[in-house]
């Protein structure tokens, strides 16, 4: 019986270490390209904030692109937690996979929320959903490295007036990820699809700025609520 329970135990740490292997190589692809490299500079300026500045332990973590960097209220929106803020220009999932570790493994924090939004946007070089589904597990994979049974959020990519044309390829990414979450302890999907289209099904363009792709003031006093509505249900146990 020590044998048998000895030899699985081996099993088991080896599938761990071929499914480890496995996810760093499968990044290898992604970390040589330019515009992953391009992003060098922004994740070197968080390094520079987490040496300057301390953060409390039981800060929640908001990570991904431009909607999080621009979240100009996010401290006051999440009251009574504090934040962590960490979002950087056009994020992609291919991208923030390769500095995951970089961006989150020096904090302590009572949660992760991510958004990250441009993967697909209608371009010769978007992602298929099920790529973008792989990086999500990946990224997920990287946390639960560092972050064993911390809650981790994803938000759902927002409907916009300027990707429409593709949603039907974002949503589908998204129903995949959704499962993905649903597969995994501690893990959430925040779908906002219904905050953001009206009776008709179609973005809501008033809560955009210009540019038909980010949120203006009545966006985020939206997408805030939802998410903060999330945080509250499940940490708040």
């Amino acid at each position: 019986m020590k044998n048998k329970i000895y030899h699985m135990r081996r099993i088991l740490i080896l599938i761990i270490l071929s499914a480890f292997l496995a996810s760093c190589a499968s990044l290898g692809k992604y970390r040589e390209l330019p515009e992953v490299k391009a992003w060098e500079s922004e994740i070197e300026k968080f390094e520079q904030l987490d040496v300057a500045k301390s953060y409390p332990s039981d800060a929640i973590m908001f990570a991904g692109s431009s909607s999080i960097r621009l979240w100009s209220t996010l401290g006051k929106d999440m009251l009574p937690y504090n934040v962590i803020q960490r979002g950087y220009g056009g994020a992609k999932l291919s991208d923030f996979a390769v500095y995951a570790d970089r961006i989150l493994y020096p904090h302590q924090c009572q949660a992760i929320v991510l958004f990250i939004a441009n993967d697909i946007t209608g371009s010769d070089n978007d992602k298929s959903p099920v790529e973008v589904s792989q990086l999500f597990r990946k990224t997920l994979y990287i946390i639960r490295r560092q972050f064993r049974d911390t809650p981790v959020f994803w938000v759902s990519v927002t409907p916009t007036p300027l990707r429409w044309h593709v949603w039907p390829e974002i949503k589908e990414a998204g129903e995949m990820i959704r499962e993905i979450c649903e597969d995994h302890r501690n893990t959430y999907y925040i779908d906002t699809e219904r905050y953001f289209t009206n009776s008709s099904g179609l973005p809501r363009a008033e809560l955009f700025l210009d540019d038909r792709l980010h949120l203006n003031e009545e966006g985020y006093k939206v997408w805030s609520g939802v998410i903060k509505n999330e945080l509250d249900n499940k940490l708040m146990k």
